[in-house]
């Protein structure tokens, strides 16, 4: 089996390229990722594998090396682990969605939709409605785990979005982990 060409993801863009967040935000996520990447004792240049499964099963592979250097500022600021994790998994699903889907992030989902982030389809507009919502996206990040872990948190975020079913628009679920670093994308 062949590996997958290599693109960059570029964490950068999480400030610019992304219409649901705006650059301070993007800024915040950027940080997430950094120290993330930077505890888990990540060089610039780590491949990030990813395994899309969607309508087809793909692989996919990214280089990420755009990350901030971390100060014990840093370090200060971002304590809680889970907290960093969660933060960092989402700058990554952002910009997975725009690589791997048709749909950008187009703005935040409220508390007890069961999802963090509504998509909208990616058309070339630089200003796309607000209040377009073609698709849910679920985030989750694991700072260690193995693969049995990845798929046990996928089954828990697809059984999450349950409740907005009813939309019938399909729901994304990336899950992250950062020690070999790799992403799952399921579409439900």
């Amino acid at each position: 089996m062949t590996q997958p060409v290599s693109k960059r993801l570029q964490l950068n863009d999480l400030e610019t390229k992304i219409p649901g967040l705006t650059p301070n935000m993007g800024r915040y996520l950027i940080e997430a990722c950094s120290i993330r990447l930077e505890d888990q004792r990540h060089s610039r240049g780590v491949q990030l594998s990813v395994e899309r499964r969607c309508d087809t099963k793909s692989d996919h592979s990214f280089v990420i090396e755009d990350w901030d250097e971390i100060t014990p500022r840093h370090l200060a600021a971002w304590t809680d682990e889970e907290y960093t994790t969660e933060h960092a998994a989402c700058g990554i699903a952002c910009l997975l969605a725009v690589e791997l889907t048709d749909y950008t992030v187009i703005n935040r989902s409220r508390k007890g939709t069961g999802f963090d982030y509504w998509l909208a389809k990616q058309d070339g507009d630089d200003i796309l409605p607000f209040d377009k919502h073609d698709a849910r996206l679920e985030v989750s990040g694991i700072r260690q785990g193995s693969g049995k872990d990845i798929e046990n948190r996928v089954k828990l975020k697809l059984r999450q979005t349950n409740p907005s079913d009813s939309m019938q628009m399909p729901a994304y679920v990336v899950v992250v982990e950062f020690s070999q670093p790799t992403a799952r994308v399921v579409r439900k």
